[in-house]
């Protein structure tokens, strides 16, 4: 399970150096392989490779005449993007999606269970100020007890 807020730096060439903590658990559960993609929040999404396959044989196996279904899967499997790890522990992300997701130089991983977002440091402040201000779903908090 992946948790944890880790606030990082792009290098010149748009790589981001993953945490140590994670590193391990990526070579062992993965082999280093992921797969990156966009959500439609304006982040991406980063999933070890074998989580990724899940999620796109759901995805797929949904009735794509729904025109919502169809644009989800454009958005989510059109800009997957296959990706690992090099020696020194860095993601190289493709230009197309640091800039859809407007990523310069300083960036936030997010741990989320089976998966990472990783967020522009400017738009994941701004996502917290938002939930801090009251966008929560009051329900939800009380079904899991905190």
């Amino acid at each position: 399970m992946f948790r944890g807020v880790s606030q990082l730096n792009l290098d010149a060439k748009g790589r981001l150096a993953m945490p140590a903590r994670y590193r391990d658990d990526l070579a062992a559960s993965c082999n280093s392989q992921l797969v990156i993609t966009v959500d439609p929040s304006r982040c991406l999404l980063l999933y070890p490779f074998p989580e990724w396959e899940r999620i796109e044989q759901n995805l797929m196996s949904r009735p794509n005449m729904n025109p919502k279904v169809r644009n989800l899967q454009r958005l989510l499997v059109g800009h997957a993007t296959e990706c690992e790890l090099d020696g020194s522990g860095r993601l190289l992300l493709p230009p197309p999606l640091r800039q859809y997701a407007g990523l310069e130089k300083r960036v936030v991983l997010l741990g989320q269970g089976k998966k990472f977002e990783i967020w522009g440091e400017a738009a994941w402040e701004e996502t917290c100020a938002q939930v801090l201000g009251g966008d929560v779903d009051d329900e939800a908090l009380e079904s899991i007890a905190l």
